[in-house]
């Protein structure tokens, strides 16, 4: 007796084409979009999708930084001994309950050297150590090779607990003209490892979010790359010195300095300003 061949389901034409839509603009990007159904749920290949992707983004909040292993990978980069500071939340959990805590160094004095450079880095756990601990060395290495040697630097500070006013205090204290914050940002259903880089001129407690400006969705190959993020950063850096502030009056005009490099025609249209941490609500 032969062996009884599966019934397989009828798919009609219209479903081909309809699958091979959605198909084409996932290549496009990470959003969860045209997800598939039975009856009226969602498939059970789509929901065991979304609990896989929401159990990444609970660990990528939960799960502590490896201070140790990041030093050693920031100490390569021969810009200086590595020095660790904490915000005023004692735990993880203090910390998602209590964001003002976040946003403040453990002691008043910051334990950093005073070093009075142009340039400061502090590398933040934010909502996602796994962002910092995947893109915040060679975003960091891209950053050096931006700015060719054209600043002095202070030594690197890695924060945990940390919210992005935290730099403000940080910089503060290291007395550098600007401080930059590569920071984890918050774990969405589609990445879970995003870094952002926020930038403030003159940085000192107090400052509003509208004095600092922010590159979002750096996370390679899918999100923005390293080289395009420290094109963007060494830009504002070089505005705000010759502003003399950063934030809303500061704008990206890297992309039309490459048009005009390219020999392009280029209209003058309204520039996007680099958001800010109210805009980001995730820090």
């Amino acid at each position: 007796m032969s062996p009884i061949e599966p019934v397989r389901p009828i798919r009609r034409t219209e479903d081909i084409a309809a699958q091979a839509f959605w198909d084409g603009l996932r290549r496009s990007t990470q959003a969860r979009i045209g997800l598939g159904r039975t009856g009226d749920a969602l498939s059970t290949a789509e929901v065991l999708e979304f609990r896989a992707a929401h159990a990444a983004a609970r660990d990528a909040v939960h799960s502590p930084l490896d201070i140790a292993a990041l030093a050693a990978e920031v100490r390569g980069l021969g810009i200086g001994e590595p020095v660790h500071v904490r915000s005023r939340a004692s735990d993880r959990s203090e910390y998602l309950r209590r964001p003002d805590l976040g946003r403040l160094p453990e002691t008043d004095d910051p334990a950093v050297p005073h070093s009075g450079a142009d340039v400061g880095f502090v590398l933040a756990d934010g909502l996602s150590s796994k962002a910092l601990a995947d893109h915040g060395v060679p975003m960091l290495a891209a950053l050096l090779a931006a700015f060719e040697g054209r600043y002095t630097l202070a030594p690197p500070v890695i924060a945990t607990q940390a919210r992005v006013a935290l730099g403000d205090h940080i910089g503060a204290a290291l007395d550098v003209r600007t401080v930059l914050v590569l920071i984890g940002e918050r774990p969405g259903l589609s990445v879970a490892d995003s870094l952002g880089i926020y930038l403030t001129h003159c940085p000192r407690p107090g400052r509003f979010d509208s004095e600092r400006n922010c590159i979002s969705n750096i996370h390679p190959p899918e999100g923005l790359s390293y080289a395009r993020a420290a094109q963007v950063v060494a830009g504002l850096v070089d505005g705000a010195r010759r502003l003399g502030r950063s934030g809303v009056e500061l704008k990206d005009t890297s992309a039309d300095r490459a048009l005009a490099d390219a020999g392009a025609i280029s209209v003058e249209a309204p520039r996007l300003v680099a958001g800010t941490e109210r805009d980001h609500a995730k820090h």
